[in-house]
C-alpha cells in the first residue's frame, strides 16, 4: 500500500518540470476538472516512479481539479463516502465485456472470460473495506480486489490486440499490472480503483509490446533509463 495521502507532500514544482505533468495541470486549472481516461492516455508512456503516480493525483485534488470518469461524474475527494453504487459503473464500456466471441467453446480465452464474468463488481465501500484490510495484511482481501477487477484488465488488453502478442500474453502482463495497483493503491484519496488501475495495467501491456517489438530484449530498469534519457534530450532541444 502507498504511504497515506496526510504523510505526504507533493512538490508540484518538480512534478511540473516533467512535459506531460505540466500539460496536464494547465488543462486542469483552465477547465477546472481532468478525464480520467485523458490522464491516463497523457502518462501511460511517461516513466514515472508509483510514488509520483499517487503525486499527480494528489497535486490535482490540492488545486482544486476534479477527476471525471468516463460518464461524467466526478470522484470522490478524499475521506468522501463513495456511495453505494458500483465503483466501476463509470468505466461501464471497459468493465462491461461481450463474452459472446466468435471462438469454440473449448477456446481459452472464451472459457476465460466466462470465469472472471461471474465475479461481482465492487462498490467503492467494498473497495475501501478492502484496502483496509490488504493494509493490515489480509491476502484473501488481495485475491477478492484482485478478482473483481479480471474483467478492467481483459477490456485494456483487448484494445492492443494484433500487435505482436496474443491476447493471452496481453491479458497476462495487463495482470501484473493489476497485482501492482492493488499493492499501492491508497484509499484515502477517494479516488476509484478502477481509475488508479488502469495506469497500471496499461504501462504494463505497453512495456510488454514494447518489449517485443525490440530485436534484443532489453531489461525493464534499461528501458526506464532509456525513457528518462530521451526526455533529458526533448527538453534541451526546446
Amino acid at each position: 500500500m502507498t504511504e497515506p495521502a496526510a504523510d505526504r507532500h507533493p512538490d508540484e514544482t518538480i512534478l511540473s518540470t516533467i512535459e506531460e505533468v505540466r500539460t496536464l495541470l494547465d488543462e486542469g486549472r483552465e477547465q477546472g476538472y481532468l478525464a480520467a481516461e485523458h490522464i491516463v492516455e497523457v502518462l501511460a508512456d511517461v516513466d514515472l516512479t508509483p510514488e509520483q503516480i499517487d503525486d499527480v493525483y494528489v497535486v490535482f485534488h490540492d488545486l482544486g481539479i476534479d477527476v471525471v470518469g468516463a460518464d461524467g461524474v466526478h470522484h470522490a475527494h478524499p475521506g468522501a463516502p463513495g456511495g453505494g453504487e458500483p465503483a466501476q459503473e463509470a468505466e461501464a464500456p471497459e468493465a462491461k465485456l461481450d463474452l459472446s466471441i466468435k471462438t469454440a467453446s473449448n477456446d481459452p480465452v472464451r472459457m476465460y472470460l466466462r470465469e472472471i464474468g461471474k465475479v461481482p463488481l465492487l462498490t467503492a465501500e467494498q473497495e475501501v473495506s478492502l484496502a483496509r484490510r490488504i493494509e493490515r495484511g489480509d491476502m484473501e482481501a488481495k485475491n477478492q480486489l484482485i478478482r473483481a477487477n479480471l474483467r478492467l484488465v481483459v477490456s485494456i488488453a483487448r484494445r492492443y490486440a494484433n500487435r505482436g502478442l496474443t491476447l493471452l500474453d496481453l491479458i497476462q502482463e495487463g495482470n501484473l499490472g493489476l497485482i501492482r495497483a492493488v499493492e499501492k493503491f491508497d484509499y484515502r484519496r477517494g479516488f476509484k480503483f478502477s481509475t488508479y488501475a488502469t495506469w497500471w495495467i496499461r504501462q504494463a501491456v505497453s512495456r510488454a509490446l514494447a518489449d517485443q517489438a525490440r530485436t534484443i530484449r532489453i531489461p525493464v530498469h534499461m528501458v526506464e533509463t532509456i525513457n528518462k534519457l530521451i526526455r533529458v534530450q526533448r527538453q534541451l532541444l526546446q
